[in-house]
């Protein structure tokens, strides 16, 4: 992994924390720097960014780590999600996932390549949301 990989996947992290930059815009930054992946660890509070090879890339969360409540909440999940989505005058990324962390989402992975996010909780439960306009 080079210095610029390692930069645009900092940049597309404090990015989101500073609701500079949206997802889909940080799907295309990852994306066109070779990244295929990467996975949100709420428990560990850090995000680690994948490369086709192999190589990783693991960054801490610049927020205050929060529960991950017991229960998976599905439908709070995909209101959270519907929110983030909807360009709501009041969304940002830390709150977005203070919502998920209380709805039981333990961590989420992002997959470039398969053009979905998978939300899972402590028991193995999932929700997936498809990039728009993926086939399923």
């Amino acid at each position: 992994m080079d210095a610029q990989q390692i930069a645009i996947a900092r940049d597309c992290l404090d990015g989101a924390y500073a609701n500079t930059l949206s997802f889909p815009e940080s799907v295309r930054r990852l994306m066109e720097a070779g990244f295929e992946s990467y996975f949100v660890d709420y428990r560990r509070n850090t995000r680690t960014h994948y490369l086709p090879s192999g190589e990783s890339l693991v960054l801490d969360n610049p927020h205050e780590e929060a529960a991950v409540a017991a229960d998976f909440d599905a439908a709070s999940i995909a209101a959270a999600i519907k929110w983030a989505q909807s360009g709501a005058a009041d969304y940002n990324y830390a709150d977005f996932n203070r919502r998920a962390t209380a709805s039981g989402c333990a961590g989420y992975f992002v997959s470039f390549c398969g053009r979905r996010v998978v939300y899972h909780g402590r028991t193995g439960d999932q929700h997936v949301e498809w990039f728009p306009g993926a086939a399923r």
